[in-house]
């Protein structure tokens, strides 16, 4: 498996992976929290940002920064029907306990249980889709997550959650919403005082977000994130990231990984195997440096 270069290791030395998913999980993973820290503390790596698509992560985050000094290790929570939805009491909860970023409903997301959007050919699939699949043959199956009325409308729910969120400093990322969901959800986080938005790897297979409206988000002072996953994946091509990377600007886009699949690269790595690509396609150093290392301690920090 490919090494990433010295060069990039020093690029992405005092980054956040805001974005990872390792265990202990519901599903396989290729490591576990308390190895990564130690690896990100071995690599230069600050810390990372610990993502379930079904339980809270704050709780954990605590015990590892306990466990492995140094490393300075996040929770969230994302809010999808394991969670209860969109509840502001779980949020609230969540934000007491220290958590970095709430996600937007995901997997129960209506835009990811109705899309019929398929993957590039070859893309590796979802692991999470497997475990879906299997909760809803066990007639397992949670209501969809709106966060829009039928006439577009921000829903009451998810403004009581956006301003919980304002409370704590937390930041807003926007999971698997549709583009208008997105759109509509951050115009209503900024009125409600939400400071860091995040708009969930716009290129995955169920999104899609047109690059002009990528551009109007981060006109808003929205960053972009960009999975290193995604493209690595199949489920979009290298060139169609980098050229999206280049139409909206690098100083909105945010570098992360999420990785912990056991078929994908070590999640350590990852961010430095993506400043590789950038160097290779042109990307500045100080470019690669704004996207992985600024933007993801401002997520962060």
């Amino acid at each position: 498996m490919t090494e990433p270069s010295a060069a990039a290791r020093a690029l992405v030395a005092g980054a956040y992976d805001t974005h990872v998913h390792v265990a202990p999980d519901v599903m396989d993973r290729r490591i576990d929290d308390l190895d990564l820290a130690r690896r990100c503390r071995e690599v230069g790596l600050a810390g990372f940002i610990l993502k379930s698509h079904y339980v809270t992560t704050a709780e954990r985050a605590a015990v590892v920064r306990k466990a492995v000094p140094g490393v300075d290790v996040l929770g969230a929570i994302t809010l999808n029907g394991s969670m209860g939805g969109m509840n502001p009491a779980a949020v609230e909860i969540a934000g007491r306990l220290g958590a970095r970023i709430v996600w937007m409903p995901t997997v129960d997301s209506r835009n990811q249980r109705t899309n019929t959007a398929g993957d590039l050919p070859g893309a590796k699939p979802a692991m999470w889709g497997a475990l879906q699949a299997d909760l809803h043959a066990q007639g397992i199956v949670p209501d969809i997550v709106e966060v829009l009325s039928p006439d577009g409308r921000v829903l009451e729910p998810v403004r009581r959650v956006l301003r919980v969120i304002a409370r704590h400093d937390m930041v807003l990322a926007t999971g698997h919403l549709a583009a208008a969901e997105i759109i509509a959800v951050v115009l209503a986080a900024r009125e409600e005082g939400v400071r860091r938005i995040v708009v969930t790897h716009p290129e995955f297979t169920s999104q899609r977000l047109p690059v002009a409206d990528q551009i109007r988000l981060a006109s808003l002072g929205v960053l972009l994130e960009r999975c290193f996953t995604t493209p690595h994946t199949g489920k979009v091509s290298w060139d169609d990231l980098i050229a999206a990377i280049r139409a909206v600007g690098p100083e909105y886009s945010l570098l992360s990984s999420d990785l912990g699949q056991p078929f994908n690269p070590p999640v350590e790595d990852g961010l430095a195997l993506f400043a590789d690509r950038l160097l290779g396609a042109g990307f500045t150093e100080a470019e690669i440096h704004t996207m992985a290392v600024v933007n993801s301690r401002f997520i962060a920090l």
